[in-house]
């Protein structure tokens, strides 16, 4: 799905002789900090795609949980590399402070040539960057969930990254069977740009009483011939993450009619409904 919030950090590295090359980087070695739903998708897909992986989390009970099901997954697949490193304690969170002081610290011992890249869904790349002496090695790579199986990955710019890193970005993107798309650094980048207005934006529809719920889902279904409705999609993916990417929105753009606050939505949230995974949102589930 779109609302990636466990989101995950990355630095990719290339051979040693790409920095003095005016070529693109050929990423052979990934690092995935985080061995979460998204991080352990990741690994999974650049493992079976012959590259040379490392995965790192806080504890060696994460790593082993995730280290199983990548395994399991890659069962068919023969001589790919898969290692961990049980010796990570940082917390990998949607936090700017938090990330921006990760990736500080990466910063003062990974290779020259290394590419960060962040698989954040909510927050600014350029302010992530801005972290490191690397700006122009530095972009946004967004994954959807589960990663295995959805082809797209966001390619985020920043102004400050060259256009050496986003080809190179790009190219890594296609190699590990992803169609990449690239944009500019803008709040939720393409999908979350679109979708999350969208949704909150049926919440209003709701609030005012013009519609109810159940209808508002059936007429997009049959009527935009969507998979889901978005009160639907909202229990699915949370109504917590989206409350937290909507309200880091409007921290940063206060006046902008799209990322106003939902009260429905704030009030579920207050009350633990999450959706699905609490078994309440704007529906109730066995």
């Amino acid at each position: 799905m779109a609302f990636a919030t466990r989101q995950l950090v990355r630095s990719l590295s290339s051979s040693s002789t790409a920095a003095a090359s005016a070529k693109k980087i050929l990423v052979k070695h990934v690092t995935v900090i985080g061995g979460g739903l998204m991080g352990a998708g990741i690994a999974q897909v650049a493992a079976a795609t012959g590259h040379t992986v490392v995965l790192v989390d806080q504890t060696e009970d994460i790593l082993a949980k995730s280290k199983k099901g990548i395994e399991e997954s890659l069962r068919k697949v023969a001589k790919k590399k898969f290692a961990e490193n049980p010796k990570a304690g940082d917390e990998f969170v949607e936090n700017l402070k938090v990330k921006s002081e990760l990736f500080k610290r990466l910063d003062k011992f990974a290779a020259e040539h290394t590419i960060f890249a962040s698989n954040t869904s909510s927050l600014q790349i350029t302010s992530l960057a801005n972290a490191t002496t690397r700006q122009d090695r530095f972009a946004g790579l967004h994954f959807f969930n589960p990663v295995p199986l959805m082809k797209l990955v966001e390619v985020v710019k920043t102004p400050m990254t060259s256009q050496k890193t986003l080809e190179s970005l790009v190219d890594f993107s296609k190699t590990l069977g992803k169609h990449p798309v690239s944009c500019k650094d803008t709040p939720g980048f393409i999908v979350n740009r679109l979708l999350v207005p969208y949704l909150i934006e049926a919440v209003r529809l709701y609030e005012r009483g013009d519609a109810s719920k159940e209808d508002i889902d059936t007429a997009m279904k049959l009527g935009a011939g969507y998979p889901m409705g978005p009160f639907e999609l909202l229990d699915y993916v949370g109504l917590d993450t989206t409350k937290f990417i909507i309200d880091g929105w409007h921290e940063m753009d206060s006046q902008n009619p799209l990322f106003q606050p939902s009260p429905a939505m704030n009030k579920l949230v207050a009350e633990n409904k999450f959706g699905k995974k609490t078994g309440e949102g704007f529906y109730k589930y066995k």
